[in-house]
């Protein structure tokens, strides 16, 4: 069976490279005579390969000394507690923006830990849009300012940031090597792994270093960030094999020319979608084309009823998980960092093709 375009929102798609070299080395790593499945976390070997990952990850995103990197298990989701247990220590509130989905789980997870000041939201617009930055209402003796740039679910993404004197942090699982970003511009990013950086099972955390101070030692050992960055992500079993594939996404994304490079690619994917949906009357994206994000786009069709057949008949023609994320509906392609032009194409020529068919 030939390989599908998958235009799943998370897992999602891996480098066809990076799953060959992946397969290649599954029995023997580099002459170990075992998988990196098999060896421990402690071996010199798997050493290397996490010094390897985050080394071109800080290359990549050009992060400098003042920054630690850390991989961590239990996905973004675990964050969004975990954030707020260690920052908001000696400080009352912490403010976040609303701007969708994951915006309202991180909201709701904060809450447990400290009073939350929501600096503003479009939800009235149905999160199609952002709020005006100069009309937050950003508490400076907060603890920090939560964002989540891009909203997986909705499809909106924004790249400009808050003028505040509050640590950002950002939650970046889909924007995340996408395209290029100002790290020194941010307290903490993180990101999920199963959309721009490997499988599901890790999640990386870039955070500051001075901000590890608020880390309390009440806090369990395995959520407390000073503790990990002291331990280097090892404070007990990391998820190695997620890391190994990490890395071979790093290099992968390193021989495309990097950051700056993929992002090209990705401004013509997405265009080139978005170009098309806006010249048909049969589909349609309703984000403000301000906020489109280039990484996940929902669309609608003209008459829902088709929407089962649509979904049926691109599952035919190789073009795999369209479907709209279950709260929204509609149908969503998710065409990350592996996504090739040709995907994109593919599904062009066929939404244009069920159009002349249905429309």
């Amino acid at each position: 069976m030939s390989r599908v375009y998958n235009f799943c929102s998370g897992p999602a798609a891996l480098p066809e490279a990076v799953l060959k070299k992946a397969q290649a080395e599954m029995l023997d790593w580099h002459g170990a005579g075992v998988s990196v499945m098999e060896m421990s976390h402690r071996s010199t070997e798997f050493m290397s390969i996490l010094a390897s990952a985050k080394a071109r990850l800080k290359r990549l995103l050009s992060i400098n000394d003042d920054y630690e990197v850390l991989f961590l298990q239990g996905g973004a989701s675990t964050l969004f507690a975990q954030i707020p247990a260690n920052l908001t220590n000696g400080f009352e509130t912490a403010c976040y923006l609303d701007t969708g989905a994951w915006s309202i789980k991180a909201i709701k997870e904060a809450k447990k830990y400290a009073k939350v000041n929501v600096v503003g939201s479009t939800k009235e617009q149905n999160y199609t849009s952002v709020p005006a930055f100069s009309d937050l209402e950003i508490d400076e003796k907060a603890a920090y300012l939560h964002l989540c740039p891009n909203e997986t679910i909705g499809g909106l993404e924004f790249s400009e940031l808050p003028d505040t004197s509050l640590p950002i942090v950002a939650d970046l699982s889909s924007t995340i090597l996408s395209r290029k970003i100002d790290v020194s511009k941010y307290g903490v990013i993180y990101a999920g792994a199963q959309k721009n950086i490997g499988p599901a099972g890790v999640v990386i955390c870039i955070i500051r270093k001075d901000l590890l101070v608020r880390s309390s030692d009440r806090l369990p050992t395995l959520w407390n960030f000073a503790n990990l960055a002291a331990n280097d992500s090892m404070t007990n079993t990391p998820p190695t094999f997620a890391i190994y594939l990490a890395d071979l996404v790093f290099e992968w994304l390193e021989a495309q020319g990097g950051v700056e490079a993929i992002e090209a690619i990705n401004i013509r994917k997405a265009q080139a979608l978005y170009d098309y949906i806006d010249s048909s009357a049969f589909y349609a994206n309703p984000i403000d084309p301000a906020y489109r994000s280039r990484m996940n786009v929902p669309f609608t069709l003209a008459d829902s009823s088709l929407e089962s057949l649509f979904l049926k008949e691109s599952e035919a023609a190789g073009l795999r998980t369209l479907a709209g994320h279950r709260s929204v509906g509609g149908m969503r392609a998710s065409i990350y960092n592996a996504m090739p032009m040709e995907g994109v194409e593919a599904l062009i020529d066929f939404m244009r093709a069920f159009e002349k068919r249905h429309g």
